[in-house]
């Protein structure tokens, strides 16, 4: 388990930027990290998307399953930006929205390691909230060296 001050060690967003709140478990072994975003009506995004019916954008969904996927991808290679080593993300494939976020909804994120080839990582990620997938997709991030 990782809590909000580990999760800013690994990964350079800040408010109102930083989609991750707390990983519940990772798994080095099985290369698999579970985390979660509590989703609040307090959010920036909600003020336009859209007032009268609040949902979160597809594209922060995608960005918050693609940092859970940083904080694996880090912890695999025992790195952090402090060793100047940051992840862009930088694609997506088969990708799929299936329901609407709203506010009040516990967004849990899911992802697992695919492969890495020169720099460029794969990871499976699927959103969920309960038991019903959200968003599904393969993220793919680059490693850099700063």
């Amino acid at each position: 388990m990782m809590d909000i001050n580990e999760i800013r060690q690994l990964l350079p967003h800040r408010y109102p930027f930083l989609l991750v709140d707390r990983v519940t478990a990772i798994d080095l072994e099985e290369k698999t990290i579970n985390a979660y975003k509590n989703v609040s009506i307090n959010e920036p995004f909600f003020n336009g998307h859209f007032p009268q019916y609040p949902i979160m954008p597809g594209v922060l969904i995608i960005e918050a399953m693609a940092q859970a996927a940083g904080v694996l991808g880090f912890k695999m290679m025992d790195a952090s930006p402090d060793d100047g080593t940051l992840y862009y993300f930088v694609g997506s494939d088969k990708l799929r929205f299936r329901q609407p976020v709203v506010p009040g909804d516990r967004l849990d994120l899911a992802a697992s390691f695919i492969s890495a080839k020169r720099g460029i990582w794969k990871f499976n990620c699927q959103a969920t909230v309960g038991d019903v997938i959200v968003c599904s997709a393969e993220i793919i991030c680059a490693e850099r060296k700063l």
